[in-house]
């Protein structure tokens, strides 16, 4: 087991009063149940005085109120990740985990993290984003004219792979973005790259952020869906598949990017290997990533010899305000 590459010194109970913020109103609340149960028995387990809050149920002042001194969020998508719960967290003075705001902000909304890395010519698939008002049928028939096919149609503000459909022809477009817009008023429309799904996670913030080892994903049929993320055991997590010249090349275009979003405290990179030139693309910067027992963070952690609940502890002990 490799030696840990962040300070696992840390005393359970100078960390106070913690709330795990679980649950929560957006599509992903069944995934962020399985991850905040997860949190909340890993923290009680190493001797945090840990305690159950689901926003859907109880106010957030109730924090302030009860005395709660940090926050360990584990709520995925609208509401949790987004920035909304960031600022309120702030306003009330609560010091919480992951990034702040803005970050929190622009990383959950996939079009505009894309232009963010786009103008800093950080490699990510060509893309068209429209709203609603324009995926007339016209529209829509002539996507793939752009792009090329097949195209992900995506909702561009959730996660865990919710409305997400890999159209193979022009027949699939109209049912794709129909799905899509269940979830989004504006869709992210990207060129689809063929060749090995990829992970990489972060922690620490600025120049002091390390990646962890990369983690090549290899689903049933190639399709990491809902399911093969969270509902079966055939999806296969490898480590190592690559030459390490590569691996070390994508590490830093992540933590460029992670940087770039201005991200802290922990987060996950999405990618794409083009098979044909073995070309990174990034996918999306996820800054409240899964905790279930499917999760990659905690899979490329125990790769450097961090267990799960060292992680969860060192995360909490990461938590702090945007206005210090």
């Amino acid at each position: 087991m490799s030696s840990s590459p962040i300070d696992l010194n840390i005393d359970a109970q100078s960390l106070g009063k913690v709330a795990v913020l679980f649950g929560g109103t957006s599509a992903e609340r069944p995934v962020s149940l399985m991850s905040g149960h997860g949190v909340l028995d890993a923290l009680r387990a190493v001797g945090v005085d840990a305690h159950a809050f689901d926003p859907a149920d109880r106010p957030l002042q109730a924090l302030k109120d009860d005395g709660f001194d940090r926050a360990f969020i584990a709520l995925h998508g609208r509401g949790g990740e987004d920035g909304t719960l960031q600022g309120a967290l702030e306003w009330l003075g609560v010091p919480y985990t992951g990034s702040g705001v803005t970050a929190s902000g622009v990383a959950m909304d996939k079009t505009m993290t894309k232009r963010l890395w786009a103008v800093d010519a950080l490699p990510t698939p060509q893309y068209l984003a429209l709203a609603r008002a324009e995926l007339t049928r016209e529209r829509v028939r002539t996507i793939p004219d752009e792009l090329g096919l097949p195209v992900v149609v995506k909702p561009p503000h959730e996660g865990s792979s919710i409305g997400i459909t890999k159209a193979m022809g022009y027949s699939d477009m109209q049912g794709a973005v129909e799905l899509a817009l269940g979830f989004d008023d504006e869709l992210l429309f990207e060129q689809c790259i063929e060749g090995p799904e990829l992970t990489c996670a972060v922690l620490g913030e600025g120049e002091g952020a390390i990646a962890l080892p990369l983690i090549e994903i290899r689903a049933e049929a190639g399709n990491y869906d809902f399911a093969n993320k969270y509902e079966t055991d055939t999806t296969q997590y490898v480590f190592g598949s690559l030459p390490a010249a590569l691996e070390a090349e994508i590490a830093q275009i992540v933590l460029k990017a992670y940087r770039l979003l201005g991200c802290r405290g922990w987060g996950r990179a999405d990618l794409m290997l083009r098979k044909s030139d073995m070309k990174p693309f990034l996918l999306e910067m996820n800054t409240s990533p899964g905790m279930t027992s499917h999760s990659l963070v905690p899979k490329a952690a125990k790769a450097v010899g961090i267990d799960y609940p060292q992680l969860c502890l060192w995360l909490l002990s990461q938590a702090r305000l945007d206005r210090r």
